[in-house]
């Protein structure tokens, strides 16, 4: 008898370790994957790390032009737009730079995006030229200067969200695109009201 019940425990045991309750291997579907897990992950391609190394100096030339703005223009409607740029660039800016150093990747240097070996090849980014030309005009004529140079600079920024957007694999970086696509085709919209035209066009600043 004490052998039966020996033998019957062993069985019990074996049974136990396969069941669904018991103490063996995890299913497989208890095991993360798929892109839920490898956005929690903080997983990134090549074009987030472009995105962010692109958008860095892009944003900071904007901000260099609504800082200008606060001594130069005359408006305090453009006054006031070119306040809210750089309330809304810095920040992202300072994001960016984050998850550049996060991911062992160079921020790149400098502060106004301009400048030798700048990329101002980037959509929408004003020459050394167009920025000291801006930089010497004051008044109305500022005004509507920085309105036509700053609607060209969204449109680039726009271009470079919408590709992350497509491209990218970093949720907070396609997330950060998309709310940049938003806002700045408002603020599109706002600028050439305040010219007064339906498409300025940024040629000859």
């Amino acid at each position: 008898m004490a052998a039966a019940a020996a033998v019957a425990a062993l069985v019990l045991a074996a049974c136990g370790g396969n069941g669904s309750k018991g103490g063996g291997s995890p299913s497989p579907t208890a095991t993360p994957s798929g892109p839920t897990a490898s956005a929690s992950a903080g997983q990134h391609n090549r074009a987030d790390v472009a995105f962010a190394q692109g958008m860095i100096p892009h944003h900071r030339q904007a901000v260099v032009m609504a800082n200008m703005a606060e001594q130069h223009a005359s408006s305090g409607e453009v006054k006031s737009l070119a306040e809210k740029i750089r309330k809304a660039q810095q920040p992202e800016i300072d994001t960016m730079a984050g998850w550049l150093k996060a991911w062992g990747e160079q921020v790149p240097p400098g502060q106004s995006g301009t400048g030798p070996g700048s990329p101002t090849g980037m959509p929408g980014m004003m020459s050394d030229q167009q920025m000291d030309a801006l930089r010497d005009t004051t008044g109305a004529a500022f005004d509507k200067m920085f309105l036509t140079m700053m609607i060209s600079h969204h449109q680039g920024a726009i271009k470079m969200a919408n590709t992350e957007k497509q491209q990218g694999a970093y949720g907070p970086a396609k997330e950060m695109a998309g709310n940049i696509a938003t806002s700045q085709t408002a603020e599109i919209a706002q600028m050439r009201k305040m010219l007064g035209t339906g498409s300025p066009s940024p040629t000859g600043y």
